[in-house]
């Protein structure tokens, strides 16, 4: 593995559609130890004035994930990042307005920061992905940190003969 191109900065990932699942959301509600029923029962939901079941505010999270290891992790591939020495390093989110089992959202997730440490030992990607409806509205602005450990020392020599940047194989 090599040094990540700092040129990825500001690279925009192809956006995606997620339609919110009632099922998924019970699951998820279930899975952390959420107790308040309008979580996972829709009459209680909406006698609390919801529309439908509301997303709690960490699985925007998951809605990153859950297509398979493979697709999951090729943005991370495309850098030339070895999966295998990667960490979850941060997580945040900025919420802006609720959203409902059934809502359709578009995530569109962009490179927005890529920092070298211990001359690229270590390497943090930071991917900023905006969640809005399919008409624009926006729901929730997500940052996660990669970390990424490098595990045998870079040749700087090999760094400079590269024919193709990591920049150029994300965009592919």
């Amino acid at each position: 593995m090599s040094i990540i191109d700092p040129t990825v900065i500001g690279t925009r990932q192809p956006q995606r559609s997620f339609t919110v699942e009632r099922g998924l959301l019970r699951m998820f509600a279930r899975a952390i130890g959420e107790t308040n029923p309008v979580y996972v029962d829709v009459e209680a939901a909406r006698a609390a004035g919801y529309r439908d079941l509301p997303v709690p505010p960490t699985y925007f999270f998951g809605m990153n994930l859950g297509r398979g290891a493979d697709e999951d992790m090729r943005w991370l591939q495309a850098l030339g990042v070895d999966v295998r020495y990667i960490l979850h390093g941060e997580q945040s989110f900025r919420y802006h307005s609720m959203t409902f089992a059934g809502d359709t959202l578009l995530l569109s997730p962009r490179i927005s920061d890529v920092i070298v440490k211990k001359n690229g030992a270590l390497q943090f990607i930071v991917r900023e992905t905006a969640v809005t409806t399919e008409d624009g509205r926006p729901i929730a602005d997500l940052v996660e940190t990669i970390a990424v450990r490098q595990p045998e020392p870079i040749n700087k020599a090999s760094e400079s003969d590269k024919s193709e940047s990591n920049c150029d194989a994300l965009t592919k």
